[in-house]
């Protein structure tokens, strides 16, 4: 089957099967290798992209459920003002990565502050990191992270701390 859609905001065409999943579609078939098949059960997030504007994990995502809709991938949102800001938050928290789980990390934070621009409380981040397994990161300084990214961009969007 042949599908279209918008990855990285270009329009695709893609030649599949319709059981082949999102994240082989993204690695095999445009060579886009952020994110990383790592449980193929949407456990461990390492996976995950932003599908019809919220972040889902692309190993669950079978090849039929792509047609019109709406990916972008770390290498399309690397190229974002946002992501600058989650680069300088890990930065200022000490947050180092191994590159492996970077997509779920990333995206995911870009998701708690698209949805609220001013973090809540150290339990509410912390929830919303729950789909994130990381052995790399300390939860305490992924929310330390969401935090300083919160307040860094508050400053470039308005000129002000968060």
């Amino acid at each position: 089957m042949t599908i279209a859609c918008t990855l990285n905001h270009e329009t695709v065409h893609i030649q599949t099967a319709p059981h082949t999943r999102l994240i082989d579609l993204l690695r095999e078939g445009f060579s886009l290798t952020a994110a990383k098949a790592g449980c193929l059960t949407g456990d461990c997030g390492a996976c995950s992209v932003i599908f019809n504007r919220t972040v889902a994990k692309s190993c669950l995502i079978p090849g039929f459920r792509v047609q019109d809709s709406t990916i972008i991938t770390l290498e399309g949102f690397a190229k974002t003002d946002a992501y600058k800001d989650i680069l300088n938050g890990f930065a200022a928290a000490g947050v180092v990565t191994c590159g492996y789980c970077d997509s779920g990390k990333i995206l995911t934070m870009e998701a708690i502050l698209a949805k609220k621009p001013r973090p809540g409380s150290r339990k509410e981040i912390l929830a919303e990191l729950r789909g994130i397994r990381c052995r790399c990161t300390e939860p305490e300084s992924l929310v330390a992270a969401v935090l300083a990214i919160a307040d860094i961009r508050q400053r470039r969007l308005y000129g002000r701390r968060g």
